[in-house]
């Protein structure tokens, strides 16, 4: 009987975790608590508009890469050949996997902020990177980090 109650409730956990995986990205997908284009500034001039190393507000860029996992990050193109690593605030809301290539509009605030190398090898894990690529990691990383409260598909 125990076996049964057991293999119920991971059933439902099972359904309740694909439940909110979003759909694919499609123009006008809105995620989290939603925003607009209105305001939004491109994400190569994110820098110049941080002040005491934050910045709050909204930025439109190129979605290069998601979490396979879950959707539960994704990283944007900033405009001077490197990346934003944007997470979810609160871990709120996931995005759908297949976003990559998308423009956004992401709304919420941005740091500069090291990130481990533990903490690197789990994104290149989440991201699908080969072993290789996983092991190449030895040294933490300043970078930019973006917590977003709402996410919009361009």
């Amino acid at each position: 009987m125990m076996k049964i109650f057991i293999c119920i409730i991971m059933l439902c956990m099972s359904i309740a975790v694909a439940a909110q995986e979003p759909a694919s990205a499609i123009k006008g997908a809105s995620y989290g608590a939603g925003t607009t284009a209105n305001g939004a500034i491109a994400a190569s001039q994110m820098m110049a508009n941080m002040k005491d190393s934050k910045f709050t507000g909204k930025i439109t860029g190129k979605v290069v890469s998601v979490c396979q996992e879950k959707g539960c990050w994704m990283r944007i193109e900033n405009g001077n050949n490197g990346t934003i690593m944007v997470k979810f605030k609160d871990y709120a809301f996931f995005m759908p996997r297949d976003i990559a290539g998308k423009e956004v509009v992401i709304d919420g605030e941005a740091t500069v902020a090291e990130t481990s190398v533990k903490q690197q090898k789990h994104y290149a894990a989440d991201a699908k990177r080969s072993k290789e690529e996983i092991a190449a990691i030895k040294t933490p990383q300043k970078e930019l980090i973006f917590i977003a409260r709402g996410v919009l598909v361009l």
